[in-house]
């Protein structure tokens, strides 16, 4: 089995990328037998700026496919978005859109669990609304949401953990509903 952690950040420091490490070792926890598990780098797949001119032109970059073929490597995803002025970073985006001129159901009818985080109160809620709701529309699975507010007060990163007691338990619960839905 193989968990794929997608942080839909291309920062070196993403925290939706400290959140899906965290994750995955929780759901691996879980699991009867150690799962492979993969943390995405969106920097692999970087290309133009998607356009209809672009793609007339030159067609799909091979990096739109190398996408597509990671996450279908994959039997559940959990993802992290990282929200930039109140939606998707254009990082994710971009391949995302490349992606979908290839297969429509990007998310390739996996479980699929999607979070944010953020340094704000709102625990990047805007981009997750988004990515949540129009999930099913690209082949998701939609196990769940989770949104964790003021990452630096409620992320422990020396101990790898949520200080939190009641966020951690929400997460534990949605990952165990991930858990079920591989069984």
């Amino acid at each position: 089995m193989k968990l794929l952690g997608i942080p839909a950040s291309n920062s070196s420091r993403s925290i939706n990328a400290q959140l899906v490490s965290l994750a995955l070792e929780w759901t691996s926890d879980m699991l009867p037998s150690k799962p492979e598990t993969e943390i995405m780098d969106l920097n692999a797949f970087e290309m133009p700026i998607y356009s209809s001119d672009r793609e007339d032109a030159g067609g799909v970059p091979p990096q739109a496919q190398a996408f597509l073929d990671t996450i279908g490597s994959a039997d559940a995803l959990v993802m992290s978005f990282a929200e930039h002025n109140g939606s998707y970073t254009a990082a994710f985006k971009n391949t995302f859109d490349w992606a979908s001129r290839v297969n429509g159901k990007v998310y390739q009818d996996k479980p699929v669990i999607m979070m944010a985080t953020s340094p704000g109160q709102r625990g990047g809620a805007s981009v997750l609304t988004a990515a949540s709701t129009g999930a099913p529309f690209f082949g998701a699975d939609l196990v769940g949401t989770f949104s964790l507010p003021s990452f630096q007060n409620t992320f422990d990163g020396a101990n790898r953990s949520l200080t939190d007691d009641q966020k951690a338990a929400e997460l534990r619960d949605l990952l165990k509903q991930l858990v079920q839905r591989l069984s």
